[in-house]
Order: C-alpha cells, then structure tokens, then sequence
C-alpha cells in the first residue's frame, strides 16, 4: 500500500497559504493576470473576496484578448465585464490600467463613469491606452488630484476652467495628444513633476504648464507638420530647467537656443549628415553649459551629405569648450566620413572627457569594423585621460 500524501497545515489546521498576510496577498494578487485573480476565491474563505478589494486593476489588451471572440472585442462583453468588476469592488483604487479597443462605440459613456468612479477612489496611478476613435477626457479626470502618475493616449485634452493642476504628479505620458484650440489660457500647475514623455500632441501651445521640478523630457516628432513642430517648440522654450532631453526621430530645426540645466542629451536616430540637424546638435552642444553626457544613435544619412562635410571640417565648425563634458555613447556607427568627423569634433573639445563607448552597426564584416576602431583610435583628443572603448556591434 502506498504511502498518502500529507496535507502541509499549520497548528490550526488552516493552508499556510491562507495565514499569508493581507500585505502578501496584496502583492501576490497585484502580480498575476487579472482574471487568474478572480480565481483565487476557490482557494480558501480568507481569499474568496480578495480579489474584490484590490488596489490595482488591469484591464490591458492582454485583457481584452482573453475576452474577445474569433478576433474581435464584443461591445456588451466588454461593458459588462468591466461593470461587473467595479460593482463588486471595495475600498480604495491606487492604480487603474484601461485599454479602449478598437471596437464601436455609440459614446464613451461607460468609460466616463469609470472615471468618475476613479475620481472618489483615490487614485494615484492611471495609464489610459485609446485605440479606437479619439477620446474627449471627462472633467472626473482633472478631479483625481491625488495622481502622482498619469499616461494618455489618443486623447483629447480639455480641463475644466477651474482646473489649476495635478500638485502630486510626478509622471506624465502623453501621446497622440490634442490639447484642441479652445484650451483655457489658464497655467497648469505641476509642482513636483520630474518626468514628461511628449509624442506626437497636437495643438501643443495651449498646453500652458509650470513645471519648475522637471528633470527629465522625451519628445517626437515623426511625420508631423511644421506648424506643429513650431508649436512644440514654442512650448519647450518654457521648460528651462530640464537635464535629461531625449529627441527621438528627426531632429528638428526650431529646437530652443537656451538649455542650461542640461544635463544628459540623447541624439536618438541622429542624421549627421543632414545639415539642418547638425547645425541643432551643435547648438545644443554649445548652448548646454553643463552637459555632462552625450548619447547619439546614428541614422544612416538618406540625402547629399556633401554640405554637412563642409561644415564640420571648417576650422569654426564648434567655437566652444565642452569642458563638463565626461561620457559619451555612440551607436550604430556606420564609419562614414561624416560620422568620424563628428566623433574627431567630441574628442577635440572636450577636454574632460573621460570615456567615450563606440558601437558599430551589424551588417559591417569584421575588416571594416577594426579599420573604423584603428581610425578611431588615432584621432586626437583634448582629455588625456579619455577612455576609448570599442564594442560589439548592434544586431
């Protein structure tokens, strides 16, 4: 006869996974899909209303998928699933992840009442991701004062005229933004946010903030117009306080002259042979007193780069010292003339610098990445103390 298998119990024949602390349980429910959550009722009377008083509620596209059927999300299922969540629940919503498919909707009325029962649940964290038609956000929104995290996107933007300010957001996501063209002159009020992702938002000049703690700015541009871009720009020229500024697709040409807390730049798909984006870098070189580190991701030029060689090989190309200069990261170098030229520019101003990092592009045979390291290798450089470091190249 074989051996039973023994039950694992405490002293007072309870699971020990039922005499887990609620601090645990919490924690266990927060990390697991939402409607393995649900599930957990079966496994004891102390966990069967748990999943009801959760702090964090997900309802991502990993959500919709499991809900949608042969494909596509059904319009009533996903009302009533939602519905019956938010019924049930008790206490407290610290964060709430919602995902709008792209399905018909009559009106967003539904998700306007999910938002007014955000605004009386103490949110602090609200990630709100639109892929159907653009959302007009409700004025329960600009209620949820308690927020130190918020991500929009495909919204529109419309506070109330009353509305002064988020006083406890720290994080602001914004993509695919409109900001509309009746915005209230009124200034928003962000005192403690440190970090502004701002992608592809329309109608930015209305969006009139005062952000005097902001460390941290990412910014995109792609396939947007030059009213917008200009917009943008008019916008950014207020944000003087900024040390950490990631430009992502082309860079523009009305960047703001003046960046004085700049402390971290990223170049991100940094075309150096275009001549208008170049004259941009070394004006954020030379107008970033205090830069310390410089990241630039290489695109591969698409036009005539003739002009732009002219340029940096001008005796007066950079008529300034990069003197806080300390790191610089390079990647997906391609060891044209152009590029190396610029790199040779880092290295003869900038006197402290202390390690520069090199990293080729992949398609590059192994000939031609060591005659770019042994070329780099040579080059002069104003910092004795200037670490050359040559890496594996990007796949």
């Amino acid at each position: 006869m074989g051996k039973r298998k023994r039950r694992s119990v405490t002293f007072n024949g309870e699971d020990r996974i039922s005499n887990l602390s609620e601090h645990l349980i919490d924690s266990i429910l927060e990390r697991i899909p939402f409607e393995d959550a649900i599930k957990t009722s079966i496994i004891s009377k102390k966990w069967r209303y748990k999943w009801t008083s959760m702090k964090v509620l997900t309802f991502d596209d990993d959500f919709n998928e499991k809900i949608a059927k042969n494909g596509a999300v059904d319009y009533n299922e996903y009302i009533s699933t939602i519905n019956q969540v938010l019924n049930l629940h008790k206490g407290p919503i610290s964060k709430f992840v919602i995902y709008i498919p792209p399905m018909f909707l009559d009106s967003f009325q539904e998700i306007d009442e999910w938002m007014m029962l955000l605004s009386r649940n103490n949110v602090t964290k609200l990630v709100l991701t639109n892929s159907n038609r653009r959302y007009e956000l409700p004025s329960h929104v600009f209620s949820c004062l308690g927020l130190t995290e918020l991500i929009l996107e495909n919204c529109y933007f419309n506070p109330p005229l009353q509305f002064e300010g988020f006083l406890n957001l720290e994080e602001l996501f914004l993509e695919h933004i409109d900001f509309g063209e009746n915005l209230s002159g009124n200034q928003i009020n962000l005192p403690q946010l440190k970090n502004l992702s701002f992608l592809e938002c329309m109608n930015v000049q209305n969006f009139n903030i005062k952000a005097t703690k902001m460390k941290s700015l990412i910014i995109t541009f792609e396939d947007f117009d030059r009213v917008e871009k200009i917009n943008s720009i008019t916008f950014l020229s207020s944000l003087t306080r900024i040390e950490d500024f990631l430009i992502e697709e082309e860079i523009p040409k009305w960047l703001p002259l003046s960046m004085n807390s700049l402390k971290r730049l990223v170049l991100q798909d940094f075309e150096v042979g275009d001549l208008d984006q170049l004259h941009v870098a070394l004006c954020l070189l030379r107008n970033s007193p205090n830069l310390d580190t410089l990241r630039v991701h290489f695109e591969e030029p698409r036009d005539f780069v003739g002009l732009a060689l002219d340029h940096l090989k001008a005796a007066n190309c950079l008529d300034y010292t990069l003197k806080q200069l300390r790191t610089v990261e390079i990647t997906c170098l391609e060891g044209l003339e152009v590029e190396l030229l610029f790199i040779k520019l880092l290295l003869a101003h900038s006197p402290n610098l202390e390690k520069i990092s090199i990293t080729p592009i992949g398609r590059l045979n192994i000939r031609r990445r060591f005659a770019i390291a042994k070329h780099v290798m040579r080059l002069p450089r104003a910092s004795p103390k200037a670490e050359i470091i040559y890496l594996n190249p990007e796949k």
